[in-house]
């Protein structure tokens, strides 16, 4: 008996028609090749991807901060992010470039370019990363009695995965301007992750204890192992499409579109960490723990988000560059559908379950409940206008768009500043809560004045109420 047998035997007739309808659209999305059954098959395998990456990382930092204890989990989580933001800022905007131009290389069958912008993208994030991990490591040891001791060492460890989380980023971008979302995404979010888990368990097994120093080796094992298996994979599957050949460079072009990107992708990347950095310089570890336990439990709604983000890139970029400003319109507006309504849903369930959840970490990390809340107001607020960043960028609004982030992190970092040493961890939620909410905003204003879409969930492209999708243009 088939799915559809079943259900026309056991929903009421008024039901039955909805269920074939959603079939119709599962198998058009599943087996479409338009560029919507496209980017619609992309965000849910990313959807399904980021769940599991979701589960995956839940349930590693509870090991972790299980297996290391509140004040060395504190340490990790410090380094750890730090380690990653300035990787991906080290691709200098490169490893987004990538999905601005290959679709379009692609389109119109220029692969030397191909060949010459993935290869630049690679080699330059890597000769980045590893000059900024050498400026760290020697800061690090200018400053001496300046760092707390117990950071020093972990510092260093860290700036030697620069180089790998950048490349990672750049191959991450590459997989997806090709729609290789599975390509793209487990190797950064999946097994990574595995990786280090594994580690540190063993680590735990066999040394009968799991420091910070201990896990950020692990770490750096498991950047390594996967960011070269993946490397191996794509070079494998560009090469099955585009053979080996002259490569054609036009660094130039790159650079003026890269630029802005990273200065926009920077200041996303500052904006959504910001808090846990400055939670780090101005508390103990302990305190660092306990946020970004919070923090990472309201990752599970934050993952929606990512997940259309990621769809929706390359297909702005097709719809762009061919000239389809109505079709760019209609899609960006469902965008904001696909982003909120998931978002609620998920954060809504987080905060019912929240005492359970962060009981897990330990019985310190139940005052964590209140960042949640305020948490979630930001990321619902973000959530409205769906990835409007993205838009603005592959509208060639780089330079507004960069404003706009500035603006914002300096909203956060100020906040941040000015409330966590009175309010603590709920002081630098209430900061992040307000720059997204502030960043949300000021997106919405600039995408409706320069591109004249009103990009709000609720409303189609014109700003009429439409709170489900309307038909296809």
């Amino acid at each position: 008996m088939t799915f559809t047998d079943a259900a026309e035997r056991l929903l009421p007739a008024r039901h039955l028609s909805r269920v074939r309808h959603l079939l119709d659209l599962l198998k058009v999305i599943a087996r479409g090749g338009d560029d919507l059954a496209v980017a619609q098959r992309m965000a849910l395998i990313a959807f399904g991807i980021r769940i599991v990456s979701a589960a995956i990382a839940f349930i590693s930092q509870v090991i972790l901060a299980r297996l290391m204890g509140n004040f060395d989990y504190g340490v990790y989580v410090f380094v750890w992010v730090l380690a990653i933001i300035l990787g991906n800022l080290s691709c200098l905007g490169f490893h987004t470039a990538v999905i601005r131009f290959l679709p379009q290389y692609r389109a119109s069958g220029q692969a030397e370019e191909i060949r010459g912008l993935t290869w630049t993208a690679r080699v330059f994030s890597m000769i980045s990363a590893t000059l900024v991990a050498g400026i760290g490591i020697a800061t690090v040891l200018m400053l001496g009695d300046q760092v707390k001791e117990y950071y020093v060492a972990p510092l260093i460890m860290g700036a030697f995965a620069l180089p790998m989380i950048a490349l990672g980023d750049v191959l991450d971008g590459t997989s997806r301007a090709n729609n290789w979302p599975v390509l793209a995404l487990s190797p950064t979010y999946l097994i990574r992750p595995t990786l280090i888990i594994l580690i540190a368990i063993a680590a735990f097994a066999w040394f009968g204890s799991a420091n910070a120093q201990i896990v950020l080796v692990g770490a750096l094992v498991a950047t390594y192992l996967t960011t070269l298996g993946q490397f191996v994979l794509v070079r494998r599957r560009l090469g099955n499409i585009f053979a080996r050949g002259r490569l054609q460079l036009d660094f130039k072009a790159w650079v003026v579109v890269a630029l802005p990107i990273f200065m926009i992708e920077g200041f996303y990347f500052l904006l959504t960490n910001a808090d846990v950095i400055v939670v780090g310089l101005y508390l103990p570890p302990e305190r660092v723990a306990v946020y970004f336990a919070a923090a990472k439990i309201m990752a599970l709604v934050h993952f929606v988000y990512f997940a259309v983000k990621a769809a929706a890139a390359p297909r702005f970029s097709n719809l762009v560059s061919t000239g389809r400003m109505k079709e760019l319109g209609h899609f960006a507006s469902q965008t904001t559908r696909w982003a909120f309504w998931p978002s609620l849903v998920v954060g809504g369930l987080a905060m019912l379950a929240a005492p359970l959840l962060l009981s897990l970490f330990g019985p310190d990390y139940l005052e964590g409940r209140l960042v949640m809340a305020i948490l979630l107001v930001g990321i619902l607020a973000k959530a409205m206008v769906g990835p409007a960043e993205v838009l603005l960028s592959m509208t060639g609004h780089h330079k507004v768009c960069a404003g706009v982030y500035a603006l914002a992190l300096t909203v956060n970092i100020g906040l941040n500043i000015a409330l966590i040493p009175h309010f603590g961890i709920e002081g630098a939620a209430i900061a992040t809560a307000v720059a997204m909410s502030a960043e949300a905003l000021l997106l919405h204003i600039t995408v409706r004045h320069r591109l004249g879409i009103i990009q709000f969930v609720g409303t189609d492209q014109y700003g009429r109420l439409a709170l489900r999708p309307a038909a296809e243009v």
